[in-house]
């Protein structure tokens, strides 16, 4: 099985796939016009605006709900494996991705929203729904939701619980057995209270362990900032190859780092549009910006503090295509969240184990509450809506179980059909938003036309000529109505 599955993972993560997505990154850039640049005090601010209603969340829960997919195991483990297989220089591969990815944020948030619907008396929209709509083909539309559908509920939550079990038996000694039980217990509570209830969990826990998580990097950082001018040097050096301990390790770098900033950051994967679709806004693009912004918070954010605090130390150990050591700071240890404990044990004794532990508690069962809204959302796409409680309840076991399994079963196993998972989506979901980026673009304009002349913009599908996006045509100006007249 093992082969089997470390064959599709090469497939699937080919290099020509890693040039691809940041091909793909960096032409959404260019047609944007560096829309991440230009308009990130405009993704500031959208994030506060806006509230949720019955039908929808706040931009900002939805954003949450986004980060808590986003910010999980990749950003404390993922940033460890990719240093350990692509050497420093991977870290900047990460950010790379991560900036130009903001602009496949963007497209595929912006595209959500624009073709969302609403089923059973909320917003629901992703990949699925715009492809349909958008490029009209309904085949390809049923393959994501059917890919999302496996990716979601068995294939990705068990590398998020193998790294909440691994962290907790080195912090506390907790045996996986144990901590698989927790995970089911606390997370089946949280899940079969619907997507409220994720979007209130994930808008109260995502922002404050992120926070404290940032915070403890910057005392660790400051306590080595000599360090920071070689580190920084080490970083890009090895990213070009140019520096000697790691010159040969250039392919594996933007390998590793493409790879786990993607299944980090999550950009142009097409999980964060289904958050996305989920929000309350008055024009699409208003949560493309807000979305393109959270790739930031988890990549050069979270995803930097654990590489600056595993560099400044010096506990992690690099090893070349060939198995041989290339260098080695922390005997005995595997790659992952023990690399990230043992680099705030070394500059904090006693501290540590416990709160890389507890972090990726946190930031992991999030994740995986994440992951069940998006096969959530999947299967009332299948089912149109409809008949869909047992299907939903199905869904609420397997993802259940998977979480058990995943803490138990080896750590290299649970990456690898990780990977699997998110390389099934990417493929998929590129292709859709290369063939539907003329929609996004134009919203976009729209966006900026009327920010220019200082409105507050509102979406008009028909006046930019894109079609079938039923919600603003037929139900916006009346729930709208509808809205006032209870405030009024």
């Amino acid at each position: 099985m093992e082969q089997v599955v470390n064959w599709l993972n090469g497939i699937l993560w080919s290099d020509p796939v890693i040039y691809i997505c940041l091909g793909v990154g960096l032409l959404f850039s260019v047609l944007t016009r560096f829309l991440q640049v230009r308009h990130i005090k405009e993704m500031v601010t959208l994030m506060f605006q806006g509230k949720s209603s019955k039908e929808g969340i706040s931009s900002f829960q939805a954003m949450s709900l986004a980060l808590s997919g986003r910010v999980g195991t990749g950003n404390i483990a993922g940033t460890a494996t990719a240093i350990a297989f692509g050497g420093p220089g991977a870290v900047f591969w990460m950010w790379a991705i991560a900036f130009i990815g903001a602009s496949s944020a963007f497209i595929e948030s912006t595209l959500a929203q624009i073709y969302k619907v609403k089923q059973d008396g909320q917003y629901r929209g992703g990949p699925a729904y715009y492809i349909e709509k958008g490029i009209g083909w309904k085949w390809f539309a049923v393959a994501f939701a059917l890919s999302a559908l496996l990716a979601m509920s068995v294939l990705l939550p068990g590398t998020q619980s193998n790294s909440i079990a691994t962290g907790l038996k080195n912090a506390f000694n907790i045996t996986p057995n144990v901590t698989g039980i927790i995970l089911v217990v606390i997370i089946g509570l949280i899940i079969f209270g619907g997507v409220k209830r994720i979007a209130n969990v994930a808008q109260l826990v995502v922002p404050f362990m992120a926070l404290a998580y940032i915070l403890i990097s910057f005392v660790i950082i400051a306590m080595n900032i000599s360090e920071l001018p070689g580190v920084l040097s080490l970083i890009f050096k090895s990213a070009f190859g140019a520096d000697a301990a790691f010159g040969g390790m250039i392919g594996m770098a933007i390998s590793w780092g493409v790879k786990r900033g993607i299944f980090s950051n999550e950009a142009g994967q097409g999980t964060g549009p289904h958050a996305a679709a989920a929000a309350e806004v008055s024009h699409p693009a208003k949560q493309g910006l807000v979305q393109a912004f959270s790739v930031y918070i988890d990549t050069l954010l979270v995803c930097s503090a654990t590489a600056f605090m595993i560099l400044f130390t010096g506990m992690y150990n690099t090893v070349g295509a060939d198995d041989t050591v290339i260098y080695r700071g922390l005997a005995g240890v595997e790659p992952g969240p023990g690399y990230t404990q043992a680099a705030i044990e070394s500059a904090l004794p006693g501290f540590g184990s416990s709160f890389v532990g507890i972090a990726l508690f946190f930031f992991a069962f999030t994740t995986i509450m994440a992951y069940y809204y998006i096969a959530e959302t999947n299967i009332a796409y299948l089912t149109f809506g409809k008949n869909n409680k047992v299907p939903m309840f199905l869904l609420k076991v397997v993802l259940l179980f998977a979480t058990y399994y995943g803490a138990i079963r080896k750590a290299d196993l649970a990456w690898t059909l990780g990977d699997i998972g998110v390389g099934l989506m990417v493929w998929l979901n590129l292709i859709a938003i290369l063939l539907l980026a003329k929609p996004a673009l134009a919203a976009l304009k729209d966006y900026e036309i009327q920010k220019k002349q200082g409105l507050d913009p509102v979406f008009n599908p028909e006046k930019l000529g894109i079609k079938n996006a039923d919600y603003w045509v037929n139900e916006y100006n009346k729930d709208n109505n509808e809205k006032e007249k209870l405030t009024s």
